[in-house]
């Protein structure tokens, strides 16, 4: 039974086996609520424009329009909805592609029940979520990206303060806000203030853009 104050996720997959078991693992608790079921991309875009839902759990290969396709519409159109990405293949370009268009989350679907439901949470929460085997992974692709040129940088770089800048530098290691606090000799609290100025600024929604941001505008070099 779910309270009034429920978080209302959607599910997307095309295989109703798949869509069962998420129905029933995210049925089982009682903060959540299922409002929608969507068997491709174009349904799980109108099903997300008929209702208001707050998390989409998102397949990533679907026919029709694929997952890709629709976080891009999805987080475009609604930016408040968040995403969590799943997919049986943990292949980079997925994680890569998912995250670019928006989702706040990459998970495989073999991830633990309660590693889905906590998710759902916490990506709710405004946070970012990516399965630990993709994260080193996430930096090192998009660190080896080409550079752009030192304007961009100073462009992202421009409405930070400079305790700010260091602050996204160091988010861009993929480092803890605990481990900012200890290199920074700041309290937690303190980074966690740090970090929402910074993805407020620079219109970001989580921690990942973040990392991408920081790598692709080449204000984070390969090896910092």
């Amino acid at each position: 039974m779910t309270g009034t104050g429920a978080i209302r996720v959607a599910i997307a997959d095309d295989q109703e086996l798949m869509r069962s078991a998420l129905r029933m693992t995210v049925g089982s608790q009682a903060d959540l609520e299922v409002v929608g079921e969507a068997g491709d991309g174009h349904a799980a875009v109108d099903l997300v424009r008929r209702h208001r839902v707050d998390v989409v759990l998102m397949d990533i290969r679907m026919p029709r329009l694929d997952g890709i396709a629709a976080t891009t519409v999805i987080t475009r159109e609604q930016p408040e909805t968040r995403v969590v990405a799943l997919t049986t293949f943990d292949l980079d370009e997925y994680a890569f592609s998912a995250i670019r268009a928006g989702a706040s989350a990459f998970l495989l679907k073999d991830a633990r029940a309660e590693d889905i439901v906590d998710a759902i949470r916490v990506v709710h929460a405004g946070h970012a979520v990516v399965a630990p085997s993709t994260t080193r992974r996430l930096i090192e692709h998009v660190a080896a990206a080409p550079r752009f040129d030192g304007g961009r940088a100073r462009t992202v770089l421009e409405p930070l303060t400079p305790r700010e800048a260091e602050v996204l530098r160091a988010v861009a290691t993929g480092a803890t806000n605990a481990e900012i606090a200890a290199t920074l000799h700041l309290s937690e609290a303190t980074v966690k203030t740090h970090v929402g100025h910074v993805l407020g600024k620079l219109g970001l929604r989580d921690r990942v853009q973040a990392v991408v941001l920081a790598y692709e505008s080449g204000v984070v070099q390969p090896g910092e």
